[in-house]
């Protein structure tokens, strides 16, 4: 399991972006806890768990994955994500 890292930036505010994140989470099942500033979240993709941290400051939303599958490349963490928060401003 390896852990990656990347940054989404946005614009708007801050509390859309945690609420879009976290409806992400929710959706797939997952556990999300924190706020509009930083957390932690843990969710099952293809039988593994993809754990990990935020924080948002500014303009951008920081993710760190310390745990997920090895098949599920970062790239595809970090697109996935960053498509499902253009919705709410992200401007990836």
């Amino acid at each position: 399991m390896s852990a990656c890292n990347f940054s989404i930036p946005f614009s708007g505010v801050p509390s859309d972006i945690y609420q879009k994140a976290r409806t992400a989470v929710h959706e797939q099942g997952g556990h999300f806890q924190g706020d509009d500033s930083s957390g932690v979240f843990e969710l099952s993709v293809l039988g593994s768990t993809i754990r990990g941290t935020y924080n948002i400051a500014g303009q951008a939303l920081h993710v760190s994955i310390d745990s997920k599958p090895f098949m599920i490349p970062c790239s595809t963490l970090q697109n996935y994500l960053a498509r499902y928060l253009e919705t709410a401003g992200a401007k990836y």
